[in-house]
């Protein structure tokens, strides 16, 4: 230990001789850690948000169906409808952590007013159980779906300006029932909304889930989504159900089963930030490699004349290496503190961000700070400071001491 003590001395005397090439290294490695803070914080607010979004407004964190729907249910939807299950239906509304069961009928067909006529796709729900679950549902003008046997209409932005549509005019629905017959209802709409994609704003509208089962003469649903108060437990929940409910007669799907975009969209993302984390270490290591070398070069005499007076080799390599893992601790800490105070700075003024693709309204960005993003751009300061400080150990340790005193004559 007391060998270790004085050797740390030593490499902290070292580094402090050089001042300016000190500072450098690290100042490099400080922004290697600050943008892996920054970077890596807004992309995990990024898929964050887009996760929850996905969550309460599309798909819930479990949902509820007949065996087969999610393969066959585009092509059969009236196939899998569940009637008559009111007891697990009770079951899962009464579990732990579950905050709704929204059950939800799809539907498709043609919307018509006056000498307008366009297809759309429907959804009958439970306007209750929707306002906790549909929270990227904003209604722009009127009002949202008040009862579940009232007898209206909410439409998206796109659609109704596609139909020439005004909140309170009316609008006739038909669509195919669950027996093939042609059926049809009229309703007023109440409210126009915006959803988080404005490809499903140009074709969506709901409907209480009594006026969608007296359109298609049903009297079940298709989907209960369930959505849970806390995502992380979305596979204990699971795995809870999973033991409770018939498996023969009903499926339970985990919202990432479902989430393709959201899947693909968070592979690519960690692609590109993997590669801004190589850039960075590569240039962490670099930056204190080439410190350290300089040192070597200007310390042969101060080598030669340690290791005449009896320091091994080994303690000249963990001189060099403590040198090098200083460099990138201290650089990692102050990247720490100035990265932390960065990223609640930027959250709390907002980051300006343009409309995503298929949205028309922008947002204000933030910076997630979570602990696994802190310690693991911390620990990339210190492994590549290691790293990048192996060869120059090794090359100071390798010196011959009669060439290495010669050089100070």
């Amino acid at each position: 230990m007391k060998f270790w003590l004085l050797d740390l001395w030593l490499a902290v005397r070292s580094v402090l001789r050089q001042g300016r090439r000190t500072l450098i290294a690290v100042g490099a490695v400080s922004f290697g850690v600050i943008a892996m803070i920054l970077a890596s914080g807004f992309i995990e607010w990024l898929m964050d948000g887009m996760r929850e979004s996905t969550i309460e407004s599309q798909l819930g964190h479990i949902q509820v169906v007949r065996p087969g729907f999610v393969e066959r249910g585009t092509s059969d939807p009236f196939g899998f409808v569940m009637e008559g299950e009111d007891a697990a239906l009770a079951t899962v509304k009464a579990s732990s952590h579950v905050k709704i069961v929204a059950p939800r009928l799809g539907f498709n067909g043609l919307a018509s007013k006056g000498e307008n006529t366009l297809t759309f796709t429907g959804q009958g729900v439970s306007p209750e159980a929707e306002k906790v679950l549909s929270k990227s549902i904003r209604i722009s003008r009127g009002r949202n779906l008040s009862a579940e046997d009232a007898s209206e209409i909410i439409m998206g932005r796109g659609l109704a300006a596609n139909l020439d549509i005004s909140v309170g005019d009316v609008v006739v629905l038909m669509t195919t029932t669950a027996a093939g017959n042609i059926n049809a209802v009229e309703a007023p709409v109440v409210g126009i909304f915006t959803s988080v994609s404005k490809e499903y704003d140009d074709s969506a509208l709901r409907v209480p889930l009594r006026l969608a089962q007296q359109l298609v003469k049903v009297s079940g649903a298709q989907q209960w989504l369930v959505l849970l108060d806390d995502t992380d437990l979305t596979d204990a929940k699971l795995a809870e159900l999973g033991a409770t409910l018939s498996k023969d007669k009903l499926a339970l799907i985990p919202w990432y089963d479902l989430a393709d975009f959201y899947n693909k969209t968070r592979e690519l993302f960690s692609s590109q930030l993997d590669v801004v984390k190589l850039i960075i270490l590569m240039i962490i290591v670099l930056s204190i490699s080439n410190t350290l070398s300089m040192s070597v070069l200007e310390r042969v005499s101060e080598i030669g004349t340690s290791m005449a007076l009896g320091l091994t080799r080994g303690r000249i390599r963990r001189i060099f290496l403590l040198e090098g893992v200083m460099l990138g601790v201290v650089g990692g800490a102050i990247g720490v503190l100035v990265g932390c105070t960065l990223a609640l700075v930027l959250s709390r003024v907002g980051i300006p961000l343009p409309p995503p693709p298929g949205m028309e309204e922008g947002f204000d960005g933030q910076i997630l700070l979570t602990v696994p993003i802190v310690a693991q751009a911390f620990a990339i300061a210190v492994i590549s400071a290691l790293v990048s400080s192996l060869y120059p150990a090794w090359k100071a340790s390798r010196m011959n001491i009669v060439d290495a005193l010669r050089q100070s004559r």
